[in-house]
């Protein structure tokens, strides 16, 4: 049984003008267990809320999400919100870290809505990342590539079957974008974490030996 496994799944917003834009029609859709996936689209077209109905950060219309055997498109929002918290860790583009806490503090934080805090862990994390003489530094003390690197340590807080990762180069330059793209794919490894990733980036899909348009998959983007 894959890990994930997505079946008829359907999202639509109404538009100002009252009409009904669909976003999200994927008939079919896995991802199996330590499998890396780059899934790839123009700005628009549908990447964010793919993965927002993955992590059930919004519901379907229509369809299923099946995560490690249990339907997250039908769990209420609580327990969706406790699914996610211990299967999934979540990368966003604009790293989305309290400024207000340290790093330390921010994985930590993350680890409270999980598994349990583990103060060891979240320290052997952020030292992985390259980290270990920032744990008491502010996300706004530390350049945009560092401030990355403590999104993915608290993606991997709560040792997650999957990471889902949304466009997490589009904020850094050149060097740091392959350097942070390399981290991802081995901290995932390390962490025996699956990894769906999307990106428009030619250069960051091109790392990837798996590619996936999310137009192919999309029946309501292709009509």
């Amino acid at each position: 049984m894959p890990l994930l496994e997505i079946t008829d799944l359907r999202k639509s917003f109404i538009t100002p003008d009252g009409a009904t834009h669909t976003v999200v029609d994927v008939p079919t859709f896995a991802l199996g267990e330590h499998e890396q996936i780059a899934l790839s689209g123009e700005s628009g077209s549908g990447k964010t809320t793919f993965l927002h109905l993955i992590a059930g950060i919004l519901r379907p219309d229509a369809g299923r999400v099946t995560l490690a055997g249990r339907e997250m498109s039908a769990l209420p929002e609580s327990e969706r919100d406790r699914l996610r918290a211990t299967h999934i860790g979540y990368i966003f583009q604009t790293f989305n870290l309290l400024q207000g806490y340290t790093c330390l503090e921010n994985v930590l934080l993350g680890m409270k809505f999980g598994r349990g805090v583990d103060h060891a862990f979240a320290i052997s994390l952020l030292k992985r990342v390259g980290l270990a003489d920032k744990l008491n530094h502010s996300p706004r003390q530390l350049s945009t590539g560092q401030q990355q690197r403590v999104a993915v340590a608290r993606a991997l807080a709560n040792r997650p079957q999957l990471v889902l990762a949304d466009e997490p180069t589009g904020n850094l330059d050149h060097a740091n974008a392959r350097e942070s793209l390399a981290l991802i794919r081995e901290t995932c490894r390390e962490n025996s974490a699956a990894l769906l990733l999307v990106s428009h980036d030619r250069e960051v899909l091109a790392q990837f030996e798996q590619v996936r348009d999310l137009k192919q998959l999309n029946r309501a983007a292709a009509q």
